[in-house]
């Protein structure tokens, strides 16, 4: 079973943790001796963040051999060139075969909640062969296989690590699984036909309901022994194969056993995760390789626990840590949203994109971080023009929230700034206005602004009223600062501030709290 699998570099608890004391001078009663600071948030209950871990050093998106380097690699290239256009033509035809025999066997099928007619089924062996032959082209002359999947019956929820592109194709040829896609790929070219008849669950990740919907359609599918087994790969996105981050517990929920899979993609020169680097360099390269390495290992498969009154979470870390142990390697506090992150930065051309991780499940642990709020806050932190290093600099975070001639933007940047060095990270941004937004009485506090703002009891406030009430609250506070405020709260400048505006103005900028808070003396 999955507890009898040991390595020798990881722990019991699956997770390795490099812990640098940090060390600050006392008072002499045992509390830290800080610089002066008066806390913008201290209202709301937001204390500054001054004892989180240390952000993890680990990359696992990063693609060690994205560029071309070597003597060697350039001759590879230049003689395999002849090869590449072989295979390139080879590419073509079998996905050109597969597609259309993939559209006679879903030709004239309407009733898709049921499972697929055998004969339909026979049909799909037409493509299955066809994803062979495609993985054929692209380098994978052979596949080395340890162990053999379960059968159906016995474990009907299959998960994967995910490291390439490549993962789906093979499995769609060695098991002809159903799959959890986002809608976005029902959209693509010929690939979108393929999913539909493998009767993919769509999934959108921002969505709440379609999440508890794709559970609900698992449950259902792997219920059922018509269906094909349930394919998940739970870290959500593909990474370097070199730490296996978070799961999703989608596949865990419905408590049926797991078969864990893991794969390897074994290389020298060139390494094949689908990291940084573009799918059409990443392709290029597989074509240019005389052999690219595969090994897919079936481990045995995960119970849950129902006795032992075992957590969903528990259910999904004794399965990751199963994996990390036959893989040999470390389970990391990243999820999918840091990927996201990454590619985030990495359009807009920012560079150590890194830098903008933040280890998001370890964060939504804390604090319970959607990935839309993520995603904005980042954009409110790219906004403020980040140096090479992923680091605001003070003055740049003052003029960018139109703080930086009022006496409380010093005091709220210091309070971003737990470090003391004038500058900030993204990860100590994200956490503190997550901190922020987090405590219980920061909704108390938005509906009381509100309300004090709205004097009149109209139901909305204009500019007139929010620049009266921030003036006689906060004195000293620039005409240039009340307006750019007002901009955060009537983002679609219609005019008067509702309180539903107002409050999701709150929501999404929680660090302008501080100038319904302060105290003028």
């Amino acid at each position: 079973m999955a507890s009898d699998l040991r390595a020798p570099l990881l722990p019991e608890n699956g997770e390795v943790v490099i812990d640098v004391e940090r060390r600050a001078e006392t008072n002499g009663v045992g509390e830290y001796h800080t610089q002066s600071f008066s806390n913008p948030f201290d209202f709301v209950g937001a204390a500054p963040l001054v004892d989180l871990r240390l952000p993890s050093t680990i990359d696992p998106f990063r693609n060690h051999t994205p560029g071309f380097g070597g003597v060697y690699e350039w001759i590879k290239m230049v003689v395999c060139v002849p090869i590449a256009i072989l295979r390139l033509v080879m590419f073509g035809i079998s996905i050109s075969i597969g597609f259309l025999a993939t559209k006679l066997a879903l030709e004239g099928w309407k009733d898709r909640q049921n499972p697929m007619p055998k004969w339909r089924c026979r049909l799909m062996w037409v493509t299955r062969f066809c994803s062979r032959c495609i993985l054929f082209s692209f380098g994978y002359h052979w596949i080395k296989r340890i162990g053999k999947p379960a059968s159906r019956d016995i474990a009907p929820i299959v998960v994967s690590n995910h490291i390439s592109y490549i993962d789906p194709i093979f499995f769609f040829y060695e098991l002809f699984p159903t799959i959890v896609a986002s809608e976005s790929h029902d959209s693509l070219p010929f690939v979108g036909t393929i999913i539909r008849a493998m009767q993919v669950i769509y999934v959108d990740r921002f969505s709440a309901p379609s999440r508890r919907q794709a559970v609900n359609e698992i449950k259902r599918k792997a219920s059922c022994n018509g269906f094909p087994r349930v394919l998940l790969f739970p870290e959500g996105t593909t990474t370097n194969g070199r730490s296996l981050i978070s799961f999703q517990l989608g596949a865990f929920i419905p408590g049926f056993p797991v078969q864990p899979v893991i794969v390897r993609y074994p290389h020298v020169h060139f390494d094949q995760s689908w990291g940084n680097i573009s799918l059409a360099k990443l392709m290029f390269r597989m074509f240019l390789q005389f052999h690219n390495f595969m090994e897919v290992e079936y481990l045995p498969i995960v119970l849950p626990q129902e006795k032992k009154h075992e957590t969903v979470a528990q259910f999904a870390h004794r399965t990751s840590y199963a994996m990390a142990s036959a893989l040999n390697v470390v389970q990391t506090s990243h999820s999918y949203v840091d990927g996201m992150l990454l590619t985030r930065a990495s359009e807009l051309m920012k560079e150590n994109c890194s830098n903008y991780m933040v280890e998001m499940a370890w964060a939504d642990n804390l604090f319970h971080i959607s990935t839309s709020d993520a995603m904005e806050f980042l954009d409110q932190y790219l906004a403020m023009d980040p140096d090479s290093n992923g680091c605001v600099q003070k003055h740049d975070f003052l003029i960018c929230l139109g703080l930086e001639k009022s006496p409380l933007g010093e005091k709220i940047f210091s309070y971003f700034d737990v470090e003391k060095k004038n500058s900030i990270t993204f990860r100590q941004f994200l956490l503190g206005s997550a901190n922020i937004r987090k405590q219980p009485l920061f909704r108390e506090v938005c509906n009381t602004a509100f309300s004090k703002c709205d004097y009149e009891e109209t139901g909305f406030i204009s500019a007139e009223q929010l620049t009266h009430f921030l003036r006689s609250s906060c004195p000293g506070t620039s005409e240039q600062t009340f307006a750019r405020l007002l901009n955060f709260f009537d983002i679609d400048n219609d005019g008067p501030v509702t309180r539903a505006k107002f409050m999701e103005g709150l929501r999404k900028y929680p660090l302008l709290v501080a100038f319904f808070t302060c105290d003028p003396n």
